[in-house]
């Protein structure tokens, strides 16, 4: 049995994630100390206690996701024994959650990553000024039938700048898109008449990954240049590329690349199951990974780990 570990994205935050792992782990309290020093800021408090609107804004909900994450497995990794360079075949993550499987792998060190996430979070939200910029889910359309809607709505409003891009492919008939508020409005009504189930806009700050997003993404390349990144091991499947990748500046640019690319979770999961995978652990706050992975990859299993019970249900194989 291969088993891949797999990291959340934005939206899965909520007030008291990590909490019970700091209460009862030496090893979770050192990461989230770890991340508040490196931030100079007390982020787990606002974690553990809220306020959940100062959480929420994408500048904290990004490292302190991955903090729960790292968090997380850290535990999993003191308390079993789980030797992720050996025991995992493959680390991957929804969007921001590329950080956190690249800190997972040790390719990024913790502090950077939460560094990282820090600018990223802010650079995206100052990159499309509030009501600029929408997203929305279409369910029920397949990943081909959505890229025709969301190319047809920014043709038809070409004269006015109009953009439309399929976000992110989270498989199972879930498509989520992004762009000007016009366009992606057009495209939801597209999007019904071509058969969709359900076309409803997200409450999101900022129109993530479409070409809106490039001031973000070179915020992010100057961000990153001078970051140590190391080979990931084990190997990093990239949001992008939806394949697997160790080479360093491979990696950096493709964490440029994404701020304003699709992220492919679909395909990653599929070509993970394709090499052997069978087994996934979703690390951190909520269950949405598991969930989605469940419907993408036949027979496999995916289990979650964000507090002390869910380590129960977890046994241990001896390598991938």
């Amino acid at each position: 049995m291969k088993t891949a570990l797999v990291f959340p994205g934005q939206g899965s935050q909520a007030v008291g994630m990590g909490k019970a792992l700091a209460d009862q782990f030496p090893a979770a309290r050192e990461v989230f100390r770890r991340v508040d020093a490196a931030l100079g800021q007390k982020l787990s408090e606002l974690m553990f206690e809220g306020p959940e609107a100062e959480l929420t804004l994408t500048a904290n909900a990004q490292p302190a996701l991955m903090a729960t994450s790292i968090a997380a497995l850290r535990v999993l990794e003191t308390e079993t024994g789980f030797k992720t360079a050996k025991q995992a075949a493959y680390v991957a993550g929804h969007s921001l959650g590329e950080y956190s499987a690249l800190c997972a792998a040790r390719s990024l060190a913790l502090e950077d990553a939460a560094r990282l996430l820090r600018q990223r979070g802010e650079a995206m939200q100052k990159a499309a000024p509030v009501g600029q910029g929408a997203m929305a889910a279409i369910l029920g359309l397949e990943f081909g039938q959505v890229v025709k809607v969301a190319t047809q709505a920014a043709n038809d409003l070409y004269l006015s700048g109009a953009i439309c891009q399929v976000a992110n492919d989270n498989g199972a008939g879930q498509i989520v898109i992004s762009g000007t508020t016009d366009a992606v409005d057009r495209a939801m009504e597209l999007a019904k008449l071509a058969g969709a189930k359900r076309a409803l806009l997200l409450p999101v700050s900022a129109p993530f990954h479409c070409a809106l997003m490039q001031p973000a993404a070179v915020a992010m390349g100057a961000a990153l240049k001078d970051v140590k990144i190391r080979s990931p091991k084990p190997p990093l499947v990239a949001n992008v590329e939806a394949a697997a990748v160790t080479d360093a500046e491979a990696i950096r640019s493709g964490l440029v690349a994404q701020v304003t690319e699709t992220v492919r979770w679909r395909e990653s999961v599929a070509y993970m199951n394709a090499h052997g995978v069978t087994r996934f652990i979703e690390l951190g706050a909520g269950k949405v990974l598991s969930g989605l992975i469940k419907r993408i990859a036949d027979g496999a299993t995916a289990i979650s780990i964000g507090a002390p019970a869910d380590l129960a249900a977890l046994s241990i194989p001896a390598k991938p």
